[in-house]
């Protein structure tokens, strides 16, 4: 089995609590955790699951060379 690299981004969800999480070099691979430790477990779970029936079907497994960065920055408006 191979190691694969891949970002994922959490979105705090305010209203419900925990944060939504997506893996942007794998459309529609999503999950949710409470905190951030169970963000990265899930994360890892929905990643395997992807690949495994992405290699399955014999479909391609996107690799992630260039890693995502996120940064905040302020503005006036």
């Amino acid at each position: 089995m191979s190691k694969r690299r891949y970002t994922v981004i959490l979105y705090p969800e305010p209203e419900e609590g925990g944060y939504s999480v997506v893996v942007p070099a794998l459309p529609g691979c999503v999950t949710q955790g409470e905190t951030v430790s169970e963000c990265i477990a899930n994360a890892q779970e929905a990643i395997a699951v992807y690949v495994e029936t992405l290699e399955a079907r014999g479909e391609p497994i996107p690799e992630e060379e260039d890693h995502p960065q996120a940064i905040t920055i302020e503005v006036a408006a």
